[in-house]
């Protein structure tokens, strides 16, 4: 059994983990793991200071880089990065079927549904709707998908998942936006691989990249 909490960098300031698929990132059931109530444990465990906070998400079916603050005052920074779209963000996706276009750009206008936790595409700008902008470039493929590199340039509610179903290629596992998913529990062709920012107290620039885990990936070379 893997270790849940896999710690790539920690300092006074942040930590950074490769969050495994099917872990919540924060949950409100009591008694569930996730993400937050991990570190909270890790380092009182340590005897250091316990406060975690959020400054971006990841899907509970999708792997891959987090970073967590750990001083409101470094929460505030972070999450201004991500909101000026100044952390770099790479995924790799294992996608339904073949691109003609081996490279490219994908923009849509994406709702989101409370209710549903979905979201989808519109045709227009509209009220609650927001612009939606990603890069692709295809890696490598085999007779029935692809692996594809993503660069998100905006950081939508399933943004990923939703443009690439639109498009004609869902996320191969992907039970909420690919209709041809198989029933019962199966992993998600999703992993985070790169993330980048400036450390929120030194100044520095910090970049962490990781090899996705998911039994997905493990047929693909190109990564």
């Amino acid at each position: 059994m893997k270790e849940q909490l896999q710690i790539i960098y920690e300092d006074n300031g942040v930590v950074v983990c490769h969050k495994l698929p099917g872990i919540a990132v924060q949950s409100p059931r009591a008694g569930q793991q996730d993400m937050v109530s991990l570190l909270r444990n890790y380092f009182a465990r340590k005897k250091e200071n316990t406060e975690i906070f959020l400054v971006h998400r990841l899907d509970q079916p999708v792997e891959g880089v987090m970073v967590f603050a750990r001083t409101k005052e470094a929460a505030a920074n972070l999450s201004s990065q991500v909101q000026k779209r100044q952390m770099d963000k790479q995924y790799l996706a294992v996608v339904e079927g073949r691109f003609e276009k081996k490279s490219g750009t994908l923009e849509n206008f994406l709702i989101r549904d409370g209710k549903t936790n979905t979201s989808s595409v519109v045709e227009k700008e509209g009220k609650g709707a927001k612009k939606a902008r990603l890069s692709y470039g295809v890696l490598e493929e085999t007779e029935k998908d692809s692996l594809v590199k993503v660069i998100l340039e905006t950081g939508r509610h399933h943004q990923i998942r939703v443009q690439m179903a639109y498009a004609g290629h869902p996320l191969v596992g992907d039970k909420k936006y690919n209709p041809r998913c198989e029933a019962g529990y199966q992993p998600i062709g999703l992993c985070s691989v790169k993330t980048a920012f400036v450390h929120p107290l030194t100044g520095k620039q910090m970049e962490f990249e990781v090899e996705p885990q998911g039994t997905l990936f493990k047929k693909y070379k190109n990564f």
